[in-house]
């Protein structure tokens, strides 16, 4: 695997896996519990884009070093988090970092396997957003996904977009990527910010 494709996956993993510790801190669930929901964050969405691109074996059982860096990111969660109650912007920031990071990761594994390009954002789209979906999910919490308005899967498929029309404009991979990365970032912290949403749409309940 490519260093920084390889790179970017742990970074995922690490700050997924952050993210996921702050949301069961917040659930008052066991150390092991945390540990549980930190791995299923850092993992969930990478299982998900092997199973469905027919990758085996799955990523981590490939290579153990994604679990032991969700695990020792869990572990370091609950050490600094002993010392003072984390901001709740601490957990947001984690969650679109872990967002960006996994999104650009996944549509490169993806792109790997020569797939079409939609297929390639999508399947960055899922890798980025099921692992906070499954977090949310195990914590009793409506995902961040399906909160109304939220730009959230919006961003994944945009920084896939903008990676790929990076690369067709001949700008090398690694800087594609970290454009990606930065498009992602920055549309989540403009959503959190200064609360940008999509539209709603609705349908009125007849009398």
């Amino acid at each position: 695997m490519d260093r920084l494709l390889y790179a970017l996956s742990l970074l995922g993993v690490i700050v997924s896996a952050c993210s996921g510790a702050l949301t069961a801190g917040r659930r008052k669930l066991d150390w092991l519990g945390v540990l549980a929901i930190a791995t299923a964050t850092a993992i969930g969405g990478g299982t998900l884009r092997d199973v469905l691109l027919g990758r085996y074996p799955i990523f981590w059982i490939r290579d153990p070093n994604y679990i032991v860096a969700s695990l020792a990111a869990a572990v370091g969660t609950l050490l600094v988090t002993r010392f003072g109650k984390p901001p709740r912007m601490a957990l947001l920031i984690a969650d679109a970092l872990g967002l960006a990071f996994f999104t650009i990761s996944g549509a490169q594994v993806t792109e790997s396997l020569h797939s079409p390009a939609l297929v390639v954002v999508l399947m960055g789209a899922i890798t980025g957003a099921a692992g906070g979906v499954l977090r949310d999910v195990l914590s009793g919490e409506t995902p961040l996904l399906f909160r109304e308005g939220e730009l959230y899967g919006t961003a994944a498929i945009a920084g896939a977009g903008i990676y790929l029309l990076a690369e067709q404009l001949g700008w090398p991979t690694s800087r594609a990527g970290l454009l990606g990365m930065a498009a992602i970032a920055i549309i989540r912290f403009a959503a959190i910010l200064w609360r940008i949403r999509l539209p709603i749409f609705h349908i009125a309940d007849e009398d």
